[in-house]
């Protein structure tokens, strides 16, 4: 696919071999393409030319490095940051990446993380979880214990990719074509994204650029229901301020473009905040395909907003990015 203009994937992500995808996905109801594993750089390499995608922002699957606290985590997440480095490095103008963090309630562990990956590694921000623990101990990323991580994010005014975790709900998922992947990741995206809201930690840390991956999941549906109920639930929040908080992400098309919810983030958002995302190597190359012809269909008639969410959006964001362009 070739086009005139530059694209930025800002939802890609890695698979190192000691995450042992191919069961991983197995084991929460997905068949990651066979033809992706084992991942690397020139697996994504291959695809983007493909696809027509100049550079692409790499992240870990949410959750990875699993906990529990201690050396082991911090340890994966060091090395696996490196990993990342060294892939951006080896490719000079075609991979940036988000870093990953240990479990971010080992605070000082965590802060210590960004500062290295930032300053040192030159991240261009931290892939964060919906989030973290399992079951009844699990506590999403807006709890107050994340709140030294989030202060020192907002002082940084680091940018977050924001990516919701592969955990069942309370129910089998519902049919071996609705895996936890299809039904339940966009949830939690929405989850947390409410969850930052209602709690005032999106308003609190407003230098934070958050982008919600899979255009927020279900957030662009979910959000009014949020403003009125969680309103009425105790949110110290007026809904309109609800609703303004909703607004101030930034949202990625991976796996989510299609008429019906371009349309949606259209008359949500701001046009500077939807961003261009494929979710490779989780998906294929023509699954991707699939949705990016949507995006470059969806905006045929408007050349300079479509130039905007293939990469325009993402630099502004990431400004360094332009840079690499050159590299």
């Amino acid at each position: 696919m070739s086009r005139k203009h530059r694209c930025i994937d800002v939802h890609h992500h890695i698979f190192p071999a000691t995450l042992r995808k191919a069961a991983q996905s197995e084991s929460v109801g997905f068949r990651t393409p066979p033809e992706n594993l084992p991942w690397s750089p020139e697996v994504s390499l291959e695809a983007m030319d493909a696809l027509g995608v100049d550079m692409a922002v790499l992240s870990l699957p949410a959750g990875v490095p699993s906990g529990p606290i201690g050396p082991a985590n911090r340890a994966a997440a060091r090395e696996l940051n490196v990993t990342a480095a060294r892939i951006c490095q080896k490719y000079p103008g075609r991979f940036a990446f988000f870093a990953c963090l240990p479990i971010p309630s080992d605070t000082d562990a965590a802060l210590q993380e960004l500062a290295y990956a930032i300053d040192e590694l030159h991240a261009q921000g931290v892939a964060l979880a919906s989030s973290y623990g399992d079951g009844a101990d699990a506590t999403y990323i807006g709890d107050d214990r994340y709140d030294p991580v989030w202060e020192e994010l907002d002082r940084r005014g680091t940018v977050v990719f924001l990516h919701g975790a592969q955990i069942p709900s309370s129910t089998p998922y519902p049919h071996s074509s609705l895996g936890i992947p299809i039904t339940e990741v966009p949830n939690e995206t929405y989850k947390a994204a409410a969850h930052l809201v209602v709690s005032g930690k999106k308003r609190r840390y407003p230098n934070t650029k958050i982008i919600l991956a899979h255009l927020g999941g279900s957030t662009l549906s979910l959000a009014p229901r949020v403003a009125v109920l969680s309103r009425h639930m105790g949110c110290s929040l007026m809904p309109e301020e609800i609703l303004e908080d909703f607004k101030s992400f930034y949202y990625d098309t991976a796996l989510s473009a299609h008429q019906t919810t371009l349309a949606a983030a259209e008359h949500f958002i701001d046009r500077n905040r939807i961003l261009f995302g494929t979710d490779f190597p989780a998906v294929s190359k023509d699954m991707a395909g699939w949705f990016t012809r949507n995006v470059e269909d969806f905006y045929a008639a408007d050349q300079e907003q479509l130039i905007d969410v293939l990469s325009g959006n993402a630099v502004k964001l990431m400004p360094s990015l332009a840079l690499s362009e050159s590299s």
